[in-house]
């Protein structure tokens, strides 16, 4: 299975799409993760369009899109805790981890966006990921995004960058 993981689209207030490669890869993963801020319901729409299934949240910078705070879904044996890790860069990691712990077991993985910074990392025993910024908004140094391939609770990641 193929669960591509986005996020911070930014658009229109900071970038006008979604890079075409991009999505292309989204459009063919199983499966989509997106950390918020869409900046738009045409944003969103947009990626409710191209994804086959979408589990999505909410981010500061979003109008009421009627998305929740936090979600969780499991594929292919591994959970995946969505969140936007709204709030300062100091402390982002340790918010992320502890939404994570109250929302799932320790084996869960932690998806959340909001500082536009490319991360796949073990904060006190979650790992983390942030894909960066789908369309490559400030303060971001390009597009990114990750395609995560899941199988038997395995996950292989792939980061892509423009």
């Amino acid at each position: 299975m193929q669960v591509a993981i986005i996020g911070d689209s930014h658009i229109p207030s900071r970038e006008s799409a979604i890079p075409e490669p991009f999505r292309e890869r989204i459009a063919a993963a199983d499966h989509v993760l997106h950390t918020g801020d869409y900046d738009s319901e045409g944003a969103l729409a947009t990626v409710r369009e191209l994804a086959p299934e979408l589990t999505a949240v909410h981010g500061n910078m979003d109008p009421r899109l009627g998305l929740p705070e936090t979600a969780t879904v499991e594929r292919r044996g591994v959970e995946f805790v969505l969140t936007h890790g709204t709030g300062s860069p100091e402390g982002w990691h340790d918010r992320v981890a502890e939404t994570v712990r109250s929302k799932a077991d320790a084996d869960a993985v932690g998806v959340a966006g909001h500082t536009h910074r490319i991360e796949d990392t073990v904060h006190e025993g979650v790992r983390i990921l942030n894909p960066g910024s789908v369309t490559g908004a400030v303060p971001a140094k390009g597009a990114s995004m990750y395609v995560a391939t899941v199988v038997d609770g395995d996950l292989d990641l792939e980061l892509h960058e423009l």
